[in-house]
Protein backbone atom coordinates (compact mmCIF):
# COMPACT_ATOMS: atom_id res chain seq x y z
CA UNK A 1 0.00 0.00 0.00
CA UNK A 2 2.95 2.36 0.49
CA UNK A 3 3.36 2.50 -3.30
CA UNK A 4 0.27 4.73 -3.43
CA UNK A 5 1.85 7.09 -0.88
CA UNK A 6 4.93 7.43 -3.07
CA UNK A 7 2.83 8.11 -6.19
CA UNK A 8 0.94 10.85 -4.34
CA UNK A 9 4.21 12.46 -3.20
CA UNK A 10 5.77 12.16 -6.67
CA UNK A 11 2.76 13.62 -8.49
CA UNK A 12 2.48 16.66 -6.21
CA UNK A 13 6.23 17.24 -6.37
CA UNK A 14 6.15 17.02 -10.17
CA UNK A 15 3.16 19.36 -10.62
CA UNK A 16 4.35 21.96 -8.11
CA UNK A 17 7.85 21.97 -9.60
CA UNK A 18 6.57 22.21 -13.17
CA UNK A 19 4.30 25.14 -12.29
CA UNK A 20 7.13 26.89 -10.39
CA UNK A 21 4.90 27.44 -7.37
CA UNK A 22 6.12 29.98 -4.80
CA UNK A 23 4.17 28.25 -2.05
CA UNK A 24 1.93 25.27 -1.53
CA UNK A 25 -1.26 24.36 0.32
CA UNK A 26 -1.99 20.64 0.30
CA UNK A 27 -5.33 19.05 1.16
CA UNK A 28 -5.80 15.39 2.06
CA UNK A 29 -8.24 13.18 3.86
CA UNK A 30 -7.14 9.54 3.94
CA UNK A 31 -4.34 7.28 5.10
CA UNK A 32 -1.68 7.55 2.38
CA UNK A 33 -2.71 11.03 1.20
CA UNK A 34 -1.70 12.81 4.40
CA UNK A 35 1.94 11.68 4.54
CA UNK A 36 2.18 11.74 0.73
CA UNK A 37 1.29 15.43 0.53
CA UNK A 38 3.69 16.31 3.33
CA UNK A 39 6.54 14.32 1.78
CA UNK A 40 6.10 16.35 -1.40
CA UNK A 41 6.11 19.63 0.53
CA UNK A 42 9.34 18.67 2.27
CA UNK A 43 11.04 17.69 -0.99
CA UNK A 44 10.04 20.94 -2.67
CA UNK A 45 10.90 22.92 0.48
CA UNK A 46 8.84 25.92 -0.55
CA UNK A 47 6.59 27.66 2.01
CA UNK A 48 3.84 25.12 2.60
CA UNK A 49 0.95 24.31 4.89
CA UNK A 50 -1.48 21.41 5.16
CA UNK A 51 -5.29 21.25 5.44
CA UNK A 52 -6.94 18.07 6.70
CA UNK A 53 -10.20 17.09 4.99
CA UNK A 54 -11.58 16.21 8.42
CA UNK A 55 -13.03 13.28 10.28
CA UNK A 56 -16.48 11.76 9.91
CA UNK A 57 -19.02 11.98 12.72
CA UNK A 58 -19.95 8.83 14.63
CA UNK A 59 -23.15 7.06 13.56
CA UNK A 60 -25.95 5.91 15.84
CA UNK A 61 -27.10 2.29 16.15
CA UNK A 62 -29.34 0.91 18.91
CA UNK A 63 -28.66 3.98 21.05
CA UNK A 64 -24.85 3.91 20.85
CA UNK A 65 -22.14 5.57 18.80
CA UNK A 66 -20.75 3.42 15.99
CA UNK A 67 -18.17 3.71 13.22
CA UNK A 68 -16.66 1.63 10.43
CA UNK A 69 -14.87 -0.60 12.96
CA UNK A 70 -18.23 -1.74 14.37
CA UNK A 71 -19.28 -2.89 10.90
CA UNK A 72 -16.15 -5.01 10.53
CA UNK A 73 -16.83 -6.65 13.90
CA UNK A 74 -20.53 -7.09 13.08
CA UNK A 75 -19.68 -9.17 10.02
CA UNK A 76 -18.06 -11.67 12.37
CA UNK A 77 -20.98 -11.50 14.79
CA UNK A 78 -23.40 -12.22 11.94
CA UNK A 79 -21.28 -15.17 10.80
CA UNK A 80 -21.48 -16.58 14.34
CA UNK A 81 -25.25 -16.11 14.54
CA UNK A 82 -25.01 -13.34 17.15
CA UNK A 83 -26.60 -10.73 14.86
CA UNK A 84 -29.36 -10.92 12.27
CA UNK A 85 -28.90 -9.87 8.67
CA UNK A 86 -31.41 -7.07 9.22
CA UNK A 87 -29.36 -5.75 12.16
CA UNK A 88 -26.16 -5.95 10.14
CA UNK A 89 -27.72 -3.97 7.30
CA UNK A 90 -29.10 -1.36 9.71
CA UNK A 91 -25.64 -0.97 11.25
CA UNK A 92 -24.00 -0.69 7.83
CA UNK A 93 -26.41 2.09 6.86
CA UNK A 94 -25.83 3.97 10.13
CA UNK A 95 -22.08 3.65 10.73
CA UNK A 96 -20.90 6.26 8.21
CA UNK A 97 -23.44 9.11 8.35
CA UNK A 98 -21.62 11.59 6.09
CA UNK A 99 -18.33 12.83 4.69
CA UNK A 100 -14.94 12.47 6.34
CA UNK A 101 -12.14 10.10 7.24
CA UNK A 102 -12.77 7.07 9.47
CA UNK A 103 -13.92 8.21 12.91
CA UNK A 104 -11.51 6.41 15.26
CA UNK A 105 -7.84 7.07 15.84
CA UNK A 106 -6.98 5.15 12.68
CA UNK A 107 -4.21 6.23 10.30
CA UNK A 108 -5.83 9.34 8.80
CA UNK A 109 -6.81 10.92 12.13
CA UNK A 110 -3.51 9.83 13.64
CA UNK A 111 -1.50 11.52 10.90
CA UNK A 112 -3.63 14.66 11.20
CA UNK A 113 -2.65 14.81 14.88
CA UNK A 114 0.99 14.17 13.95
CA UNK A 115 1.05 16.88 11.26
CA UNK A 116 -0.55 19.43 13.60
CA UNK A 117 2.03 18.58 16.27
CA UNK A 118 4.84 18.91 13.73
CA UNK A 119 3.68 22.48 13.07
CA UNK A 120 2.62 22.01 9.44
CA UNK A 121 -1.06 22.89 9.89
CA UNK A 122 -2.97 25.50 11.88
CA UNK A 123 -3.32 24.63 15.60
CA UNK A 124 -6.66 23.08 16.50
CA UNK A 125 -7.63 22.08 12.96
CA UNK A 126 -6.74 18.37 12.96
CA UNK A 127 -9.83 17.30 14.89
CA UNK A 128 -12.50 19.46 13.19
CA UNK A 129 -15.05 17.17 11.49
CA UNK A 130 -15.31 17.33 7.69
CA UNK A 131 -18.88 18.67 7.77
CA UNK A 132 -18.27 21.28 10.48
CA UNK A 133 -18.66 24.88 9.25
CA UNK A 134 -15.36 25.80 10.93
CA UNK A 135 -13.62 24.02 8.07
CA UNK A 136 -14.51 26.96 5.81
CA UNK A 137 -12.97 29.61 8.09
CA UNK A 138 -9.90 27.57 8.99
CA UNK A 139 -9.25 26.77 5.33
CA UNK A 140 -9.40 30.49 4.47
CA UNK A 141 -7.05 31.19 7.39
CA UNK A 142 -4.69 28.53 6.06
CA UNK A 143 -4.55 30.31 2.70
CA UNK A 144 -3.64 33.55 4.45
CA UNK A 145 -1.03 31.77 6.55
CA UNK A 146 0.85 30.34 3.56
CA UNK A 147 1.25 33.90 2.27
CA UNK A 148 2.69 34.88 5.66
CA UNK A 149 5.12 31.95 5.45
CA UNK A 150 6.12 33.12 1.97
CA UNK A 151 6.63 36.67 3.24
CA UNK A 152 8.74 35.46 6.18
CA UNK A 153 10.66 32.90 4.12
CA UNK A 154 9.74 29.99 6.42
CA UNK A 155 10.02 26.62 4.70
CA UNK A 156 9.07 23.08 5.78
CA UNK A 157 12.61 22.07 6.70
CA UNK A 158 12.84 25.10 9.01
CA UNK A 159 9.85 23.75 10.93
CA UNK A 160 10.57 20.02 10.81
CA UNK A 161 13.44 19.70 13.29
CA UNK A 162 14.43 16.63 15.30
CA UNK A 163 12.61 18.09 18.30
CA UNK A 164 9.45 18.57 16.23
CA UNK A 165 9.55 14.91 15.23
CA UNK A 166 10.10 13.82 18.83
CA UNK A 167 7.07 15.89 19.85
CA UNK A 168 5.03 14.24 17.10
CA UNK A 169 5.99 10.75 18.28
CA UNK A 170 5.07 11.74 21.84
CA UNK A 171 1.65 12.94 20.74
CA UNK A 172 1.14 9.81 18.64
CA UNK A 173 1.80 7.34 21.44
CA UNK A 174 -0.10 9.44 24.00
CA UNK A 175 -3.25 9.44 21.87
CA UNK A 176 -2.94 5.74 21.01
CA UNK A 177 -2.37 6.38 17.32
CA UNK A 178 -2.15 3.93 14.46
CA UNK A 179 1.06 1.91 14.22
CA UNK A 180 1.18 3.03 10.56
CA UNK A 181 2.39 6.35 11.94
CA UNK A 182 5.78 4.70 12.47
CA UNK A 183 6.08 4.06 8.71
CA UNK A 184 4.98 7.56 7.81
CA UNK A 185 6.91 9.54 10.42
CA UNK A 186 10.12 7.73 9.45
CA UNK A 187 9.46 8.57 5.78
CA UNK A 188 8.82 12.24 6.61
CA UNK A 189 12.01 12.41 8.67
CA UNK A 190 14.01 10.90 5.82
CA UNK A 191 12.67 13.52 3.40
CA UNK A 192 13.61 16.24 5.91
CA UNK A 193 17.11 14.88 6.43
CA UNK A 194 16.44 14.13 10.11
CA UNK A 195 18.04 11.04 11.66
CA UNK A 196 15.20 9.04 13.20
CA UNK A 197 14.75 5.32 13.73
CA UNK A 198 12.71 2.75 15.63
CA UNK A 199 14.81 3.24 18.75
CA UNK A 200 13.46 6.79 19.01
CA UNK A 201 9.89 5.45 19.06
CA UNK A 202 10.83 2.90 21.71
CA UNK A 203 12.60 5.49 23.88
CA UNK A 204 9.73 7.98 23.70
CA UNK A 205 6.92 5.43 24.10
CA UNK A 206 8.48 4.03 27.28
CA UNK A 207 8.25 7.41 29.04
CA UNK A 208 4.96 8.62 27.57
CA UNK A 209 1.63 7.60 29.17
CA UNK A 210 -1.30 6.54 27.00
CA UNK A 211 -3.86 9.23 27.87
CA UNK A 212 -6.23 9.13 24.88
CA UNK A 213 -9.17 6.72 25.26
CA UNK A 214 -9.75 6.53 21.52
CA UNK A 215 -11.16 3.87 19.21
CA UNK A 216 -10.23 1.26 18.03
CA UNK A 217 -8.87 0.35 21.46
CA UNK A 218 -10.94 2.78 23.51
CA UNK A 219 -14.37 4.41 23.58
CA UNK A 220 -14.12 7.73 21.76
CA UNK A 221 -13.81 9.07 18.19
CA UNK A 222 -12.04 12.11 16.71
CA UNK A 223 -15.14 14.32 16.95
CA UNK A 224 -15.16 13.64 20.71
CA UNK A 225 -11.55 14.84 20.94
CA UNK A 226 -12.57 17.96 19.04
CA UNK A 227 -15.36 18.70 21.54
CA UNK A 228 -12.94 18.77 24.47
CA UNK A 229 -10.18 20.83 22.84
CA UNK A 230 -8.51 18.77 20.12
CA UNK A 231 -4.76 18.39 19.68
CA UNK A 232 -4.00 21.66 21.58
CA UNK A 233 -5.48 20.09 24.73
CA UNK A 234 -3.40 16.95 24.19
CA UNK A 235 -0.23 19.01 23.70
CA UNK A 236 -0.97 21.23 26.69
CA UNK A 237 -1.38 18.14 28.87
CA UNK A 238 1.90 16.68 27.63
CA UNK A 239 3.67 20.03 28.02
CA UNK A 240 2.52 20.38 31.62
CA UNK A 241 3.89 16.89 32.28
CA UNK A 242 7.27 17.94 30.88
CA UNK A 243 7.07 15.49 27.98
CA UNK A 244 7.36 17.93 25.05
CA UNK A 245 10.12 20.18 23.77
Amino acid sequence: ALVSREIIADSIECAAFAERFDGLVTLAGCDKNLPGTLMAAIRLNIPAIFIYGGTIYAGKFEGRDVNIQDVFEAVGQYAQGKMTLAQLKELECAACPGAGSCAGMFTANTMACVIETLGMMLPGTASIPAEDERRLTTSAATGKQVLELLKMGIRPRDILTKKAFENAITADVAIGGSTNAVLHILALAQEAGIKLDLDDFERISRKTPHIGDMKPGGRHVMADLDRVGGVPLLLQTLMEAGLLH
